[in-house]
């Protein structure tokens, strides 16, 4: 009995031995149609044609405000820190906490031309250090220089020396 199902099991391994095993045949089929596909992709591949529209820009021209009265000014008792001297008006691009930080801003906007200054605040018991880029003895010309630098400067402010 065991010879006959050893004898079973053997041939069942044989026979799925070889039925596994790939046939040539069936490569080389599809090995041609592979080919046929790819040399019918390159017959019918078109160069795709690009369109060109032309669109007209029309530039857009601003007048500058020359009315400043209405510009919103803070007054506020300050102690001058360090920096140029400042004057009536002066535009506030910062204020810190930190002594350093602000000074080193100053600097940096010294560096680009501008006389600027950091004075010392008080508010609410709490010490501040406004960055100044700039002072001017009148209301009109600050406020210009605000909106140059508001730009790189978002929510810079004047500030009216008490």
């Amino acid at each position: 009995m065991k010879k006959i199902l050893l004898m079973c099991a053997a041939v069942c391994a044989v026979f799925m031995m070889s039925s596994c095993k790939s046939k040539e045949s069936a490569y080389k089929k599809a090995y041609e149609k592979a080919k046929a596909q790819q040399t019918e992709q390159t017959v019918t591949t078109t160069t795709p044609v690009q369109q060109v529209t032309t669109q007209t820009v029309t530039p857009v021209t601003t007048t500058p405000v020359t009315d400043y009265s209405n510009v919103a000014v803070r007054n506020e008792s300050v102690a001058f820190v360090e920096g140029s001297p400042l004057k009536l008006y002066g535009v506030v691009v910062a204020s810190v906490t930190i002594k350093s930080n602000g000074v080193a801003l100053m600097q940096k906007l010294a560096g680009q031309g501008n006389n600027s200054c950091v004075v010392q605040a008080q508010v609410n018991g709490q010490t501040f250090y406004r960055v100044v880029a700039c002072s001017f003895d009148t209301k009109p010309e600050a406020a210009q220089k605000r909106s140059q630098l508001e730009g790189q400067y978002p929510g810079a402010w004047l500030l009216y020396k008490k």
